[in-house]
């Protein structure tokens, strides 16, 4: 089986970074790994670090971090350049960005989300594997540059360069192990699984939420069930050590959540569902408490949007049963939103008030390096927004426009979905109260966000304030709205 260096061509033996590690200076690589995790929490970034990326920065493996860790970084260094931090330019790293070098073929057209490395057409697992995440990185064009000077993805600045190159090329086995379990392969021997495909099932569940994060779920749903089945492949073809099987259920675990969220944000709630069954049947068999609660979390938030709000009460419950396990204030406060969805779905406030008292109680015991992964996205922001939900599920408008005014000035803007998702809930909660002018406002802000982010259900909860604002049409601020929505 070819190893993920088998696609390095003849790149030079990596050398140690030397100045990266005098930064981290008498601190652990577990140390520095949550010096890392808390310095991205503080400027909204989203990072997955631990001992073992700040081992590869050091050996030299990576060469240069992608834009994601290069805030981090910059961050926690005032002044310091990438190269005053041992990195190599970038243009001097191999990646999506160095097709516009002289001497090299030209790049995708001009905003075009990267796609995968070209391979030769030689039938080699390379090949097999290139389009795994091809589809799934089509999208609308990105901003060149952020608040803070720092380039955004383009078609020649490659920020997921880094995580494209291993999710693509080290994920060759994905392909052959879906061709070793069809009939043809009875009389061969069938591939196992190593460390790179497991790497590769876990950076395909990050960039995932990423692009959700900038996109919402319409168009990519179905580009993503693609690496789904891959990685359910190599569960079937197996590894043969166990730290590696373990990495391998939950990475398809996480993914399976993660394209169920996409089928859920884009209004397929029976293809949810079933994404979701899936995830906990595979917790269920892995042992995995984190990944149990969040299956659990997930169907507790499909359950409440469907109208099912009972299912709703026990999944969440549920969660906080195996979240227990878990050393998360933040996680279980999250949970005990998702419980607070469900009782104010019933109508019950007074059980709903004590889950909302719960969550505010866990939350303010602060983030840790325990919490999950998957969770960077809950914030105050979040807390805000879902409280809204309740008071609004509950018909006290006033109240529940209150929070969700606060949903909208906290969240952080790369959350672009979530910003449009907080202020339809505005506009809604806005509407029912008889704020019909600053309902107005908020929706036009909505259908301006909407030219980035696709999501049926953000569009669903605009065309309900649509339809409730008809009759104030002759207000001039609510016939502006209408006819954008128009």
């Amino acid at each position: 089986m070819a190893s993920s260096s088998s696609s390095s061509g003849n790149r030079p033996p990596p050398r140690p970074n030397t100045a990266f590690r005098e930064l981290r200076g008498s601190r652990s690589p577990g140390e520095f790994a949550a010096a890392v995790r808390r310095a991205a929490r503080e400027i909204g970034e989203q990072v997955s670090c631990d001992a073992r990326y700040i081992g590869r920065v050091e050996s030299g493996e990576i060469r240069c971090p992608n834009y994601a860790y290069e805030r981090v970084f910059r961050h926690m260094f005032p002044g310091h350049t990438l190269q005053d931090m041992g990195f190599q330019a970038r243009e001097s790293v191999r990646g999506r960005g160095s097709r516009a070098l002289p001497g090299r073929s030209p790049g995708p057209p001009p905003g075009a989300f990267p796609g995968p490395p070209r391979v030769p057409p030689a039938g080699g697992l390379q090949d097999r594997s290139a389009g795994l995440l091809a589809d799934l990185l089509a999208g609308p064009p990105e901003p060149l540059a952020d608040a803070a000077g720092i380039p955004r993805p383009s078609a020649d600045t490659p920020e997921e360069s880094d995580v494209l190159r291993r999710a693509f090329m080290t994920g060759g086995t994905a392909a052959v192990a879906t061709a070793a379990l069809g009939p043809a392969s009875a009389a061969s021997p069938r591939l196992r699984a190593g460390s790179a495909d497991a790497e590769a099932v876990e950076e395909s569940v990050r960039l995932i939420r990423v692009l959700d994060d900038r996109q919402g779920g319409d168009g990519l749903y179905r580009r993503s069930t693609r690496p789904l089945r891959e990685a359910y492949a190599l569960l079937d073809a197996g590894a043969p050590r166990q730290p590696v099987r373990d990495r391998l259920y939950v990475g398809a675990g996480e993914l399976a959540l993660s394209v169920g969220w996409l089928a859920h944000d884009s209004g397929r709630l029976d293809d949810a569902r079933s994404h979701y069954a899936e995830a906990l049947a595979t917790a269920r068999v892995s042992g995995d408490p984190g990944l149990e609660a969040h299956a659990f979390c997930n169907t507790a938030f499909l359950a409440r949007d469907a109208g099912r709000p009972r299912e709703a009460v026990r999944a969440a419950q549920a969660a906080q049963q195996a979240a227990r396990q878990l050393p998360s204030h933040r996680l279980l406060s999250l949970l005990a939103l998702r419980e607070a969805g469900g009782w104010a779905g019933l109508g019950d406030r007074a059980a709903c008030e004590q889950a909302l008292l719960r969550a505010r109680i866990l939350f303010a015991r602060g983030p840790s390096d325990a919490d999950p992964e998957w969770m960077s996205f809950f914030g105050e922001a979040e807390l805000e927004g879902l409280e809204s939900q309740c008071w609004s599920a509950l018909g006290d408008w006033p109240r529940a426009a209150r929070h969700a005014r606060r949903a909208v000035r906290l969240q952080q803007p790369h959350f672009v979905r979530n910003r449009a998702l907080f202020t339809a809930q505005l506009a809604g909660d806005l509407t029912r109260g008889g704020e019909i002018e600053e309902a107005a406002a908020a929706g036009r802000e909505v259908i301006a966000l909407l030219e980035q982010v696709r999501s049926t259900r953000i569009r669903a909860m605009l065309d309900r304030t649509a339809r409730e604002l008809l009759p104030y049409r002759r207000s001039a601020p609510v016939a502006d709205f209408l006819a954008l929505h128009g």
